[in-house]
């Protein structure tokens, strides 16, 4: 089973622009920090673009956060990356003629339905500036 990295790609991205210092910041080099291709960073930034949550001129490699750092939640950019997408799938390859098999997945779709609320309300609460700041925690404690 295959997970999706696209949230956590999107926040590389999203922090990657905010810290950056050089005037000229390419896919390149953000594909390079990742290790992807450009072209899955051009579609993750066009996505994050039409999200409202970066801005960029095209043609030319210098990307902004749309809004200060402290005003982007992760479920801001969940929502841009993997839309209505639920955080926890039920198997949908059950046997339809088993009642243990049929009633504990629509049990569970409750369960998991409670958690997809309360990891969307803790996701609200962290922002951007907050990612930034344990990132810069963990920098400063390695250096010392």
């Amino acid at each position: 089973m295959r997970y999706s990295a696209r949230l956590s790609d999107a926040v590389h991205v999203l922090v990657f622009i905010a810290l950056n210092e050089d005037p000229r910041l390419t896919s390149d080099k953000i594909a390079e920090s990742i290790k992807t291709n450009p072209a899955c960073v051009r579609k993750l930034m066009s996505q994050l673009k039409k999200g409202g949550l970066i801005v960029n001129t095209r043609g030319h490699p210098a990307p902004a956060l749309a809004r200060d750092a402290s005003e982007i939640s992760l479920l801001d950019v969940y929502d841009v990356v993997e839309g209505d997408k639920p955080l926890l799938h039920l198997d949908t390859h059950i046997n339809p003629e088993c009642g243990v098999g049929v009633n504990i997945q629509l049990s569970l779709g409750e369960c998991f339905d409670r958690i997809h609320e309360k990891a969307r309300a803790e996701m609200e609460a962290i922002t951007i500036a907050e990612v930034i700041s344990i990132y810069q925690r963990r920098i400063a404690h390695l250096r010392q």
